[in-house]
């Protein structure tokens, strides 16, 4: 990859959480901690899955392999951040930034295609239950699950190609804590028309076909829902989809909040606190709303570690990471005035 010098870059400089040494350590305790727990917790949604057969169904099928998918999302990202921020070095090698990319994009991929799966899934147990077992057998899941892994391979392949045509400038900065692909785009030295067109039309036509099939979903559902005469019924019916709803709300509303916040503000530190609450945060919290939710869950947990032990480390850590956050934009908002 040549830059318009004719010099070959061979690394870029991560700056995330660069500034602010004072608050280096703190930053390296909490995102080891998030990360511990949410491959923890996502290990024990995969591990109750596996060895309840109650759990053998077609939605706990996705669930294990969003479960995975959200264990191999953060992979991506946070060991790398914790390596820099221990050894107090930002830099990572072009292969390394295009590599952290191609898996970064394919596991933020599954996890929208899954969701939306996932979405289908519920759909068909609420709207057509005699049809259910017939049509969601586990060929079908199988090659749901194949399917949302091609897609999601081919769009991070195009991606990452589209990107190996740029040329860079020397010492590139990148304003988050990984190799983002917008980032990324804005700071090439040649011309990205082509690379804009490719990553918001793959944006708009995967992204936006899936939250649509989502939102078509729960308006079916919600219409059938109104149909069932017994309240307990409707309770039923609307309890089934309560732990999906609620981590498709966080996924899609940290995500939209991310780019609100890129689009707002020109602060690598704020870019990259915003970045960490759907690249941390949301793979983390997925386990507890699954286990505090889902009475089947609790069941299987139980026989594991035991619920009660989950639900308060879930309750304490949740407000912990809240008010982190907040603190940390906080901290970020007011260096940027002064």
């Amino acid at each position: 990859m040549k830059p318009g010098n004719d010099t070959q870059i061979s690394e870029f400089f991560l700056l995330g959480f660069s500034e602010g040494p004072e608050l280096q350590p703190l930053i390296f305790g909490l995102f080891l901690s998030m990360y511990l727990i949410t491959v923890f917790g996502n290990l024990l949604i995969i591990l109750a899955v596996s060895s309840d057969s109650h759990l053998h169904t077609p939605m706990y099928f996705f669930l294990a392999n969003l479960s995975f998918v959200d264990i191999c999302f953060t992979s991506t990202t946070v060991p790398k951040m914790l390596v820099n921020i221990q050894t107090q070095r930002k830099v990572i090698t072009y292969a390394g930034c295009i590599t952290q990319m191609f898996f970064f994009l394919l596991f933020a991929g599954l996890d929208n295609f899954l969701l939306a799966v996932m979405a289908y899934d519920r759909f068909m147990a609420i709207c057509h239950p005699l049809h259910y077992a017939i049509i969601m057998k586990p060929t079908y899941c199988g090659l749901l699950v194949l399917v949302s892994w091609m897609m999601s391979t081919l769009n991070s392949l195009l991606q990452t190609s589209m990107l190996l045509r740029l040329s860079f400038c020397i010492e590139v900065e990148i304003a988050h804590f990984f190799c983002e692909l917008n980032q990324m785009i804005q700071l090439a030295c040649s011309d990205t028309f082509l690379n804009d067109m490719v990553m918001h039309f793959a944006a708009g036509l995967l992204g936006g076909a899936s939250l649509a099939g989502i939102l078509y979903s729960y308006y079916k559902i919600v219409s059938s829902i109104r149909g069932i005469s017994s309240a307990q019924g409707k309770y039923k019916a609307f309890y089934t989809c309560a732990s999906h709803l609620s981590v498709v709300s966080l996924f899609y509303c940290t995500v939209l909040g991310v780019y609100l916040s890129s689009a707002a503000t020109q602060s690598s530190w704020s870019s990259a606190t915003a970045s960490g609450m759907y690249t941390v945060v949301t793979p983390m919290l997925n386990p507890f709303i699954y286990s505090l939710r889902n009475k089947d869950i609790k069941k299987a947990l139980k026989r594991i570690i035991g619920v009660p032990v989950i639900s308060w480390i879930s309750f304490f850590f949740f407000f912990f990471l809240i008010f982190f956050f907040q603190r940390l934009f906080i901290f970020g908002t007011e260096r940027d005035r002064a």
